[in-house]
């Protein structure tokens, strides 16, 4: 067992750390803790990696909103309809696998990184694109599909919130990072409340984990504050391809 927990709190140093820029540890957390206790339920391990998960975002939602300028209204409203979906996703993958998923977000993720990757200027600037009231119908609807799609599958959802703040809302790197902590800290919420009810927790895991989390994320918020849109874009670009690679492993060589 302290072996298995070293591993675990190193994983999860990690995933606060790169969940703190950008999104995207649970690439590392959950397969870390899927191979390091392989004698739980899928479900419980899920469960387990939400606690610190939700440790790390909360360090770095509260760096953020120190020095981000926020849309609390907005944020209120995506975070109560993200967090009911999370639920819902969470209780829906502890009924049915969610394999058949992963070679559609495989697609939507390639396409992500091309187009990224292309467009230099994307994140680098902020710009109003919607009318008010199309921006709240958009990202009621985005809340919706984040919330449930982080319950049900979970890795790189907080990547897919970056993206949405910036191609959808107009946001830059930094602002968009922000913004997607206080949502991903609903979704993990709505996670933990259905696991957490249903005995899927291993807290004598969950509890140190979520400390090196902590740790992680407050490392990480702090570099993407001081280096700016430009290491955020780099870093968004390094974890797409990651994710990319995890759910390429997982479609065409996972038995």
């Amino acid at each position: 067992m302290p072996q298995e927990i070293i591993l675990l709190c190193i994983a999860a140093f990690a995933a606060g750390f790169i969940d703190a820029i950008v999104g995207g540890g649970g690439l590392i957390q959950t397969p870390a803790t899927l191979i390091t206790l392989p004698q739980y339920p899928v479900a419980t391990l899920l469960g387990t990696t939400k606690i610190p998960s939700f440790i790390g975002t909360s360090m770095a939602a509260w760096q953020y909103a120190r020095r981000v300028q926020l849309r609390w209204k907005l944020l209120a409203m995506m975070c109560s309809i993200a967090l009911i979906a999370a639920y819902a996703g969470s209780k829906t993958v502890s009924i049915v696998s969610n394999t058949f998923m992963k070679p559609i977000i495989f697609g939507v993720l390639v396409a992500v990184a091309i187009y990224t990757y292309s467009k230099k200027n994307f994140g680098t600037n902020t710009s109003q694109t919607k009318s008010p009231k199309n921006e709240w119908l958009i990202a009621a609807s985005f809340a919706l599909l984040i919330g449930f799609y982080d319950g049900f599958i979970g890795p790189g959802a907080g990547s897919f919130l970056v993206l949405f703040f910036i191609s959808a809302l107009g946001f830059d790197f930094l602002r968009a990072s922000a913004h997607a902590k206080f949502v991903n800290l609903a979704t993990n919420m709505g996670s933990i409340i259905f696991f957490s009810s249903n005995g899927h927790i291993l807290y004598q895991y969950a509890l140190p984990m979520a400390i090196c989390n902590f740790t992680g994320s407050i490392l990480g918020t702090r570099l993407a504050i001081l280096k700016g849109n430009s290491f955020i874009r780099t870093f968004f670009l390094i974890v797409v391809i990651g994710t990319i690679i995890r759910f390429g492993y997982d479609i065409f060589f996972k038995a």
